[in-house]
């Protein structure tokens, strides 16, 4: 493994006080050669307090911009500092450190230009809720057959990103608000290479999801919908300058 990349793990975090410090501490001991960023995007609790006093970088967003926005921000970051890859990785504890490693690791070893961590590849027996698998699945049908490629976890956040990413990601002025299984659809029809790993994950223990309740679901479905609809008409099939 090649120690000298540089690489960043990008977390947004709105109001993560009680699991952020142990996301952080996990980081440091198991990926110790990594930089990490946390996007505090304006939590109402002391997350960025916590962050601070963990010494991590921290940005904090002057309002709440919501997580695709706080996502790209810390990419923006990486692409300033000429970062060689990110991790996305989320600050509610469901990703694991260690893990992270299998993603950089197939990176390196494929070159390829998105790795993303997956649930579903094989059974790493994550206890996923009924409806988000039956979403998941019928997500991996579209992009099978808009894209001929079959990406098993498509709404998984956990991903690993090369700089020919980085840049791209940095630059989009319409980085959709949900970026999942519409901003694969888009990277692979654009001629972007996209690979998973199997990878175990964990349920939050604290907090709340973006995604509960019964409306947040609702309009993420919609918007889903709406933006797969607008790629597979506005997005030229073609490959990626490398």
């Amino acid at each position: 493994m090649k120690k000298k990349d540089k690489i960043l793990f990008v977390i947004p975090a709105y109001n993560e006080a009680e699991n952020i410090e142990k996301v952080l501490k996990e980081i440091k001991k198991d990926v110790d050669y990594a930089d990490i960023l946390v996007i505090n995007d304006c939590s109402k609790d002391n997350t960025k307090e916590i962050v601070e006093k963990n010494g991590v970088k921290c940005i904090s967003n002057i309002f709440n911009m919501r997580y695709a926005m706080a996502v790209q921000t810390g990419i923006k970051y990486a692409y300033e500092n000429d970062y060689d890859y990110v991790i996305q990785f989320d600050a509610d504890g469901q990703h694991i450190a260690k893990e992270a490693e299998k993603l950089y690791k197939h990176m390196s070893e494929t070159n390829c230009d998105i790795v993303i961590g997956s649930r579903y590849l094989e059974d790493v027996g994550y206890p996923c809720p009924f409806f988000r698998r039956l979403g998941t699945k019928m997500f991996e049908k579209i992009i099978k057959i808009f894209c001929k490629t079959r990406i098993a976890d498509p709404l998984s956040g956990f991903q690993c990103l090369n700089k020919r990413v980085i840049e791209r990601y940095s630059k989009m002025g319409n980085y959709p608000e949900f970026p999942d299984a519409n901003l694969v659809m888009e990277m692979l029809l654009s001629g972007y290479t996209i690979e998973e790993v199997p990878t175990k994950m964990r349920l939050r223990e604290a907090g709340e999801s973006m995604h509960g309740g019964i409306i947040k679901p609702i309009k993420y479905m919609i918007n889903m919908f709406y933006t797969i609809f607008f790629i597979l008409i506005t997005v030229p099939r073609k490959r990626s300058d490398k």
